[in-house]
């Protein structure tokens, strides 16, 4: 009996600059951190809310009454985190924290620079550490750090700001990143070992006989197991494709070029990949393609014509 292929894993990053334009109190929010000022906005029934938003949550009236907030606040709850990831605020262990600043109705998510748990507790005083270095992002405030100071009369209402300072922030760009080990499972890791040997391997539903590529391990529609292996291809139809015209970061591939969805010959759905050696705009549905391997041989790194005539619609129409 041949033995099953070990299972893979590997670590894998999900990572993009998220662009966002900013409206006039967030603007103003923002470039009141840079200027080490905080600020909220109140509603039409009167609460402070921080961080200030653009509409009232309750009745989606236009919120523009911005108020100057104290650096000092209290936690509402908390949760210790003994382990900092890459991009957190701080790098040795530290609590999350809502704090409500003094004079709002809603509290600010941030960290809490403390010793330990037992030095954190709901209703502790703390106040806001300004970083060093301002930008006019929330990272402008480092953190919050415990205050011995009681909180001063709630009747004492925060004063208005005009929300005006020099030189605005109007835009801001937050990487988003998502570190994870992804594992591919029994079927596509039999998938992946049988591209190493410029073979493209699929599994069938034993009930309706799709043969899916890449294999899923299970047939969606009819909920059953598949284990029938089923070489497909290698070469293939274009169904549908897109025109790519935006370079992607860390992408050496010169725009524009295309991606498509591929039918490999005796695939029941079609698959993504690149199509090259043909000029973008001469790519077509029904062309004919097949596969030309990456450097290290492991997979398709694209695909090109094959030279066949196009394939007939109503020969894939149904993986469109």
């Amino acid at each position: 009996m041949t033995a099953a292929p070990e299972t893979l894993s590997a670590p894998l990053v999900v990572e993009f600059p998220f662009t966002r334009s900013l409206g006039p109190v967030q603007s103003a929010f923002l470039t009141g951190l840079r200027e080490r000022t905080l600020l909220g906005v109140r509603t039409e029934s009167g609460k402070v809310l921080v961080p200030p938003v653009e509409y009232d949550p309750e009745t989606a009236a236009e919120l523009g009454e911005l108020v100057e907030l104290p650096a000092t606040g209290t936690v509402t709850t908390w949760a210790w985190n003994p382990s900092p990831r890459r991009g957190q605020p701080l790098a040795t262990p530290f609590a999350w924290v809502l704090v409500r600043p003094d004079g709002a109705d809603t509290a600010l998510l941030h960290a809490l620079d403390a010793p330990g748990p037992e030095a954190v507790r709901t209703g502790m005083r703390v106040r806001i550490r300004w970083a060093a270095e301002r930008r006019g992002e929330i990272t402008d405030i480092a953190c919050f750090e415990p205050y011995e100071e009681p909180a001063p009369a709630a009747d004492t209402p925060p004063p208005g700001h005009d929300g005006r300072f020099p030189e605005p922030v109007t835009g801001i760009v937050a990487p988003a990143r998502l570190d994870y080990t992804y594992s591919p499972g029994r079927a596509q890791t039999g998938y992946l070992h049988a591209l190493a040997g410029h073979r493209t391997v699929g599994e069938r539903c034993p009930s309706c006989a799709k043969v899916y590529v890449p294999p899923r391990g299970a047939c969606p529609t009819c909920g059953v197991a598949t284990t029938d292996k089923v070489e497909v291809g290698p070469r293939g139809t274009v169904t549908t494709y897109c025109i790519v015209n935006i370079k992607a970061k860390n992408l050496d591939i010169e725009v524009p070029y295309v991606y498509a969805h591929i039918a490999l010959d005796g695939a029941g759905l079609a698959l993504h990949g690149r199509i090259g050696g043909i000029p973008y705009d001469q790519v077509r549905m029904g062309l004919r393609v097949e596969p030309v391997w990456s450097e290290d041989g492991r997979y398709p790194d694209h695909y090109r014509p094959t030279g066949e005539p196009d394939a007939d619609y109503d020969t894939y129409k149904e993986m469109l």
